[in-house]
């Protein structure tokens, strides 16, 4: 049994039971770091799947959404239309030490799987609810997705492209950070109930957690009205003879550095340039010389040239690039799972994991692939399962057959 394994630095939350209720990424994400530090998670899906097991190009049951956040878990099919199916979800809950929920507020009180009743029979369980909005507030009703949540909390804002219009990161990024703060909030609430022996009911969204990644932005829009001063010009993006290039800097000395790295000493002495703030207001008669200069050499040979001058700049990868760089192949900071149905799936290692053992999760499971499996060690009858089966309670990865 799981709840008998030994945690190790390797995998802290071996022994821990996770229920997973979560559908596309922000939940499922949260479940999947749980298990990448050792927690036995199972993942319940309705018959038709979670829905990111279609959401962009499938490849046998899964996307790549749904290969990559719900790797080592188990998979328990549910129908929560069914009584059978929502009792249980609640027994299963009373011996679980987490739940992760994304129903739209209310739902899963409704359901009978709300904080509430779930802690009456289990005091130790820590139950996290992920939603667009919040579980209160005059928005929690709403509905939501990693794109309004972007736009909700002014990220999109500061995110202008040259066309002038407001863009949305090109990834899911207000998901995952979802996912991790909501990770986070689940393990200070383990490390609290060693001392009080109770769980909580944690409430984290989209909008407050993407919101949560701008940092200084809001202090800033109040304190400059609405119209902050580039910090680091000419630090941006910009254009060599053959692709693109990231080039930065934080300090004075590295202006005069990067002056010279390029063999533009001028720049370094006109008055117009002498510091930041002035590069700041200056910067449309800066921005255009450089990027003048820098269209003449390749990436290659700009990146050794600022690389000597210890210059911050990188080439613009994409993340095949990045998946293929000869550091990121040194430091094995990409795990590669194969997966029935789909083939080889690469994703990046999760920060800070104190071994390789992110490599030796189980693939992400078909749906109800371990439904019976899952049951039995629950304390249900073979015989019972299969009657679960028949009446459609219960569906498992062969059809449903008993």
């Amino acid at each position: 049994m799981a709840g008998k394994l030994t945690p190790t630095h390797e995998a802290p939350y071996r022994g821990l039971k996770v229920l997973d209720f979560g559908q596309g990424i922000a939940s499922p994400y949260a479940a999947m770091l749980l298990g990448v530090y050792g927690a036995d998670v199972i993942k319940v899906e309705p018959p038709e799947g979670d829905w990111s097991r279609f959401l962009g190009t499938t490849y046998g049951n899964h996307t790549t959404l749904s290969a990559v956040y719900n790797r080592g878990k188990r998979s328990l099919c549910l129908d929560m239309k069914h009584k059978d199916g929502v009792a249980i979800a609640k027994r299963l809950a009373k011996d679980s030490d987490v739940l992760i929920e994304g129903f739209r507020p209310g739902v899963a009180a409704r359901l009978g799987l709300g904080y509430e009743e779930l802690s009456r029979d289990n005091p130790g369980l820590i139950y996290l609810s992920v939603s667009a909005f919040g579980q209160s507030g005059p928005y929690s009703k709403r509905p939501g997705s990693d794109s309004v949540a972007q736009a909700f909390s002014g990220l999109v804002s500061v995110n202008p492209g040259n066309d002038g219009v407001p863009h949305r990161v090109g990834t899911t990024v207000s998901d995952v950070v979802t996912g991790v703060y909501s990770f986070q909030a689940i393990a200070t609430t383990l490390f609290a109930r060693m001392a009080t022996g109770t769980g909580r009911w944690i409430d984290v969204n989209l909008a407050q957690s993407t919101a949560a990644l701008l940092g200084h932005k809001a202090a800033e829009h109040v304190l400059e009205g609405g119209a902050p001063r580039a910090l680091n010009v000419p630090a941006g993006v910009y254009q060599s003879s053959d692709g693109w290039m990231m080039v930065t800097l934080v300090n004075e000395p590295q202006y005069k550095r990067l002056c010279s790295a390029i063999g533009r000493e001028d720049l370094a002495t006109d008055p117009r340039f002498a510091d930041f703030a002035a590069r700041a207001d200056s910067a449309d008669a800066l921005i255009p010389q450089l990027r003048e200069v820098f269209r003449t050499q390749s990436s290659e040979t700009w990146m050794t040239r600022l690389h000597a001058a210890d210059i911050i700049a990188e080439p613009i990868h994409t993340p095949g690039d990045w998946l293929h760089s000869a550091h990121v192949e040194a430091t094995k900071a990409a795990v590669r799972q194969d997966t029935p149905g789909v083939g080889a799936v690469y994703s990046p290692r999760t920060p800070g994991i104190a071994s390789l053992s992110e490599d030796n999760l189980c693939p992400a499971p078909d749906i109800g692939q371990d439904s019976v499996a899952v049951l039995l060690e629950a304390g249900f009858e073979r015989s019972a399962i299969d009657d679960l089966i028949r009446a459609g309670a219960v569906r498992q990865a062969n059809g449903g057959k008993p």
